[in-house]
């Protein structure tokens, strides 16, 4: 069964293609088209995707989304012209989402986000086939991008939905239109954009407004603030450690390698291996369950695929350095004070000689930054023998510990990557984190560039 044909691209956008187009997928990047992929031409602040149509057509794309005439092109192109490939995609995903009989859910918070959808594209596929967005895919071309690429045929859907700004989050919520939204938790990332917890709540919060009626909502059980929000009609479905969550976290017991987890899902006792390690993991995939239960899942049974459930690639996944006498801890995707403070708790469980934490800024923070960033400074004392840090408001924690503590401190992460490199040696244990601008990766490419 095709993803999208003729009939339907037409239906979908208003617009006629200028010869049959049939499409097996969505792409809007090149590097990853596939053949058989409808590739859509968006505009950013990174590049115009006109320019790379005829790259596109060369590597087997079935047609092209565009909003302007592109030049070297063949007369008989396949090419669908739109007002906007950006109005476009969000065409091709409330059709995607229209036309789809299953089951989604929708999942946003300040962190855990991906983890959380990764594991529950874990449990639900233990019971149908499940759509999930690839990688962060969670912002105004994301979701809809997630939801053009959603097979019919599909069980479950698993949508990630994020924010920088106040008012991004309704939107793509209402274009998903979930029958079941997770919220993972409220921290202070994006507090500069935001300016209190409580905003940062509120925008949380409006993930409900795209609630399908009857939906269910996954909480937190604290803040309370969360509840306000919930749809007429909505049912309210509560996770966290104490008694009278609906979806209780009743143990998490492990080291580096996973932990041991006991839950209790609506007075059902469950216990089950987590393939990843940390007591936020554990947390998260209570909230899985509780979501993965309220969409008609079978929990336990899904507990189970959790064993094989690893960390992804920037968010705590774990490899060996240095020929394997060095384990590497890569958080380097994002952070947030919570986050970090969650990372440096899993440090704390890795054996080795060294526990080295490598640390950028944490950015978003606007007036908070230099007392968020100063306020680890305990977190690192239990959990780092060293500290290496980079950028202007890591100064600010990197003052704050004691002097046997501090590692080395430079003004960026290429820098910092080459200091890190010589510093390293077998037998350590290394957590790498920081904002995504404040670009960590290069540390982790640097440490995996030696090794190799």
């Amino acid at each position: 069964m095709n993803l999208w044909t003729t009939e339907a691209l037409r239906l979908a956008t208003g617009a006629t293609p200028s010869r049959p187009i049939v499409a097996d997928g969505v792409s809007i990047d090149t590097r990853t088209l596939r053949p058989g992929d409808l590739f859509v031409a968006l505009v950013s602040d990174s590049g115009d995707g006109h320019e790379h149509v005829a790259a596109a057509l060369a590597r087997g794309a079935s047609g092209a989304l565009v909003h302007r005439p592109v030049e070297g092109l063949p007369e008989n192109a396949p090419l669908l012209t739109v007002a906007d490939t950006l109005e476009g995609l969000w065409a091709l995903g409330a059709y995607g989402r229209d036309r789809f009989g299953g089951r989604v859910v929708a999942i946003t918070g300040s962190v855990g986000k991906t983890s959380t959808k990764e594991m529950l594209r874990c449990v639900l596929a233990t019971q149908g086939p499940t759509h999930a967005a690839e990688a962060s895919y969670n912002n105004h071309w994301g979701v809809p991008l997630t939801l053009a690429r959603l097979p019919r045929e599909a069980a479950f859907c698993v949508v990630e939905i994020g924010m920088n700004h106040p008012g991004e989050i309704a939107p793509l919520a209402r274009l998903a239109r979930p029958h079941v939204a997770v919220i993972t938790t409220i921290g202070t990332a994006h507090l500069g954009h935001m300016g209190s917890i409580e905003a940062i709540a509120d925008e949380k919060a409006t993930i409900l407004w795209g609630l399908e009626p009857g939906g269910v909502a996954v909480l937190p059980e604290a803040p309370m603030r969360l509840r306000q929000a919930l749809p007429p009609g909505a049912r309210l479905v509560t996770f966290g450690c104490g008694s009278a969550a609906d979806a209780q976290l009743t143990a998490a017991i492990g080291g580096i390698d996973g932990s041991e987890v006991g839950a209790r899902l609506s007075g059902r006792d469950i216990r089950f291996h987590l393939g990843a390690p940390g007591r936020h993991m554990a947390m998260n995939a209570v909230a899985a369950l509780a979501a993965a239960q309220a969409l008609g899942a079978d929990p336990v049974l899904g507990a189970q695929a959790l064993a094989d459930f690893q960390a992804v690639g920037g968010r705590g996944a774990r490899r060996s350095i240095l020929g394997g006498q060095a384990m590497l801890l890569d958080e380097s995707y994002n952070a947030s004070p919570l986050a970090v403070r969650a990372a440096l708790a899993l440090l704390r469980l890795a054996q080795g000689k060294r526990r080295i934490a490598v640390l950028g800024d944490m950015l978003e923070l606007g007036e908070h930054a230099p007392s968020e960033h100063a306020g680890l400074a305990p977190d690192v004392e239990a959990s780092a023998d060293l500290l290496f840090a980079c950028g202007p408001q890591m100064l600010h924690l990197y003052g704050a510990v004691p002097t046997s503590r501090r590692g080395a401190y430079a003004a960026d992460a290429d820098a910092l990557a080459a200091i890190v490199v010589r510093a390293v040696a077998p037998g350590d244990a290394v957590l790498v984190k920081g904002s995504l601008g404040s670009r960590m990766k290069r540390v982790v490419e640097a440490l995996e560039q030696r090794s190799a």
